[in-house]
């Protein structure tokens, strides 16, 4: 796929594949293309040329509420849980959302299965927080619990920016714990866009490192660690 804004190419013939029930990450320096990618594949953008399918079906020039609507989940760096409302009342909300289609008013007068909600915060280790509002939750509590909203509203493809952004080492594992679980219960396909090594090393799946809008090079960790064109370019020896 490309897609320019005047002069600045941010995507240059980028083109990848992620299996159903994949995980991988992509890294590279800040204005690589990243988050145009994210926008592309979640309706924001509409790509110059190219195209973004899922399962087969082509996503990319759909509005973002249709491509949400087919499975395209987004979860931005900064969390954007709302303050008043506690975490079971957001995967209420979440599991709405997913019965009623996304429609507005449906999901607003739709009566949740609280059970349902609750064992899906017992999966994800946060059911102690169920009755907490949003405001008082630790920051990785907050991360987690808009991944797992994504689950709640049925996403078949997770995009998560930066998801371990702020957190501390353990809540880092935590996350990386909850987004292994996800894949292995769901079959959801998972692309994560992170700056931290030591998070991508842990996470154990394939990379993608993009350079000045396309894609450098694929690989497990250690073989994009072992590139000497990806050394120069982006890892550099601290990351060893």
């Amino acid at each position: 796929m490309r897609k320019s804004f005047g002069g600045i190419h941010a995507l240059q013939g980028v083109s990848f594949s992620l299996d159903t029930a994949g995980i991988k990450c992509i890294v590279g320096p800040n204005g690589c293309g990243k988050s145009t990618l994210f926008n592309v594949l979640t309706g924001v953008l509409t790509p110059d040329s190219g195209t973004a399918k899922l399962e087969g079906r082509q996503i990319s020039g759909l509005s973002a509420h249709r491509v949400s609507r087919l499975g395209v989940g987004r979860k931005f760096q900064v969390p954007g849980v709302l303050s008043d409302l506690t975490v079971m009342e957001h995967m209420e909300i979440s599991l709405a959302a997913r019965a009623t289609g996304g429609k507005v008013w449906s999901t607003l007068r739709w009566r949740g299965n609280r059970a349902e909600s609750l064992a899906m915060l017992e999966e994800a280790g946060l059911a102690e927080y169920g009755e907490q509002i949003a405001s008082q939750l630790p920051h990785g509590i907050k991360q987690r619990l808009e991944i797992l909203m994504l689950v709640a509203r049925g996403m078949k493809l997770l995009l998560l920016d930066e998801p371990t952004a702020g957190m501390t080492a353990t809540e880092t594992q935590a996350t990386i714990d909850l987004i292994h679980r996800i894949n292995q219960t769901t079959g959801a396909a998972i692309l994560v866009i992170e700056h931290d090594m030591t998070f991508v090393r842990s996470l154990a799946c394939p990379l993608i490192v993009m350079m000045r809008g396309e894609v450098l090079r694929e690989g497990s960790y250690d073989e994009v660690r072992a590139d000497p064109e990806v050394r120069a370019a982006y890892l550099g020896d601290r990351h060893a």
